[in-house]
């Protein structure tokens, strides 16, 4: 068990471009965010939860499962969109960007036949498109670009 959770450490550290180990934090920089997932009589489909929210969760099927509700990757593609929402709207605020709306569609892609690692699956690619209103182009290339910074 121990080594499954230093993998996906690793994985997750390799996914958002951040070294997990030895990096030193003081402790307004550290933020512990927990969620839990479970099987349910249904072969496939999970019930997650984060706090007192509870949300169903289903395999793709492509490998059997039901395919009915948010898969595990569409979930992870949509918290990283409103990843990008949420700071775009904290980096226009910091820099007094008066931005009215802000919409992220993203898209990753997964090619089994050309891995990025073989020991574990990853997406090949994941582009984001930002939408914001209220901005001229150049604000809107400058929250992007801090956005891409951070």
């Amino acid at each position: 068990m121990r080594e499954s959770l230093i993998e996906v450490l690793f994985v997750c550290s390799l996914l958002f471009g951040e070294s997990m180990r030895g990096a030193s934090m003081t402790q307004s920089d550290v933020r512990e965010y927990k969620a839990q997932a479970g099987s349910t009589g249904i072969f496939g489909r999970v019930i997650g939860s984060a706090r007192h929210h509870h949300f169903v969760v289903d395999g793709p099927v492509q490998n059997g499962c039901p395919g009915e509700a948010i898969t595990p990757a569409e979930l992870f593609l949509s918290g990283v969109a409103a990843c990008g929402v949420e700071l775009v709207q904290v980096l226009a605020k910091s820099e007094a960007i008066p931005v009215k709306g802000i919409a992220v569609d993203i898209r990753g892609t997964i090619d089994r036949s050309r891995p990025p690692r073989k020991d574990v699956s990853l997406f090949n690619s994941v582009k984001l498109s930002f939408r914001m209103k209220g901005i001229s182009e150049q604000q809107g290339r400058r929250l992007v670009d801090l956005f891409k910074g951070r």
